[in-house]
C-alpha cells in the first residue's frame, strides 16, 4: 500500500514537470512572437533642385547727402545744415509726392595734420558729413533726383541700390520653380532605374537670396555747376536664386 502512494506522488511530482515546462515552453514562444518586426529599410532618392528668376526692379533707394569743412565745429555743422536744407527742398521737388527721405548717417569730425618729426598732431578744422537716403518708386525719376541734389549743393552721391517693392512674389516663384526641377530630376533617375516615387519623405529649402543691383558713383558734381543733360541711369534686373533638396521614397515600377 506505501509502494503504491509512493508511485501516485512520484506521477503526481513528474505531471507537474510537465506542465511547468510546457507553460514555461509556451511563455517562451509568446514572448518570441511580441517582439516586433525589423521594417525593411526605404529605398529613397535624394536631389537638388536649383532655380534663377529675374525680374525688372520698380524701386531704387539713392544716398546722397553734403560735406562741409571749416575751421571750427560749429561753424561746420551750421553750413552743412544749411546747405542739405537747400539739398532736401529740391529733391522733394523732383521726387513728387511718392518719394520718401530719411537721414542714414551723420558725423563730424575733426581734421588732423601729422607732423613729421612726430609728436601729437595739430587740428586743423572740422569735416560735417550729413547722408539722407532716397527712395523712389518712380525710376524716371532719378537723374531729376540726383541733378536736382547736386545743383542744390549736394557734393556725395555714394551709392545707387534697385530693388522690388513686392519680394514675396518673386520669391515664391522662384521656390516653386526649384521644387519642380527636384521633383523632376528625381523621376528621371527612378525611372532610369526602372523604379518609381512611391511619396515625399523629406524637403528642404534654402530661403530665397535676392541680389539687388548696386551702381556707384564717385563724388558728384561741384555744387552750382549746370548739367548739360539729365544724368542717365540704368536699373537693369534683379536675379533671385532659390534651393530646394528633395528625399523620396522610391519603390519597384508598376508592369
Amino acid at each position: 500500500m506505501r509502494s503504491a502512494t509512493a508511485r501516485v506522488g512520484k506521477m503526481q511530482c513528474v505531471t507537474l514537470l510537465a506542465l511547468c515546462a510546457a507553460a514555461g515552453a509556451a511563455g517562451a514562444a509568446g514572448a518570441a512572437d511580441a517582439v516586433p518586426a525589423v521594417p525593411a529599410p526605404l529605398s529613397s532618392i535624394r536631389v537638388t533642385g536649383d532655380a534663377r528668376v529675374s525680374a525688372k526692379p520698380d524701386r531704387v533707394q539713392i544716398d546722397l547727402g553734403v560735406q562741409t569743412v571749416a575751421v571750427q565745429s560749429q561753424q561746420a555743422a551750421a553750413a552743412n545744415a544749411r546747405e542739405l536744407e537747400a539739398v532736401l527742398a529740391a529733391v522733394r521737388t523732383a521726387a513728387g509726392s511718392t518719394g520718401q527721405l530719411r537721414t542714414v548717417s551723420y558725423a563730424l569730425n575733426p581734421n588732423y595734420q601729422y607732423h613729421p618729426g612726430g609728436g601729437e598732431p595739430t587740428i586743423t578744422g572740422y569735416t560735417a558729413v550729413n547722408v539722407v537716403e532716397v527712395t523712389l518708386d518712380e525710376l524716371a525719376r532719378m537723374g531729376d533726383v540726383i541733378d536736382a541734389a547736386t545743383r542744390a549743393g549736394a557734393n556725395r552721391v555714394q551709392g545707387i541700390q534697385f530693388t522690388l517693392r513686392d519680394q514675396d512674389a518673386i520669391r515664391a516663384e522662384a521656390l516653386r520653380q526649384a521644387a519642380q526641377r527636384a521633383h523632376a530630376e528625381a523621376e528621371v533617375l527612378a525611372g532610369a532605374l526602372n523604379l518609381r516615387i512611391l511619396r515625399v519623405l523629406t524637403v528642404e529649402e534654402t530661403s530665397p537670396q535676392i541680389v539687388p543691383v548696386r551702381m556707384f558713383r564717385p563724388a558728384a558734381r561741384a555744387a552750382g555747376a549746370v548739367a548739360e543733360a539729365a544724368t542717365p541711369v540704368e536699373s537693369g534686373t534683379l536675379d533671385v536664386s532659390a534651393q530646394v533638396v528633395l528625399v523620396v521614397e522610391v519603390g519597384p515600377a508598376a508592369h
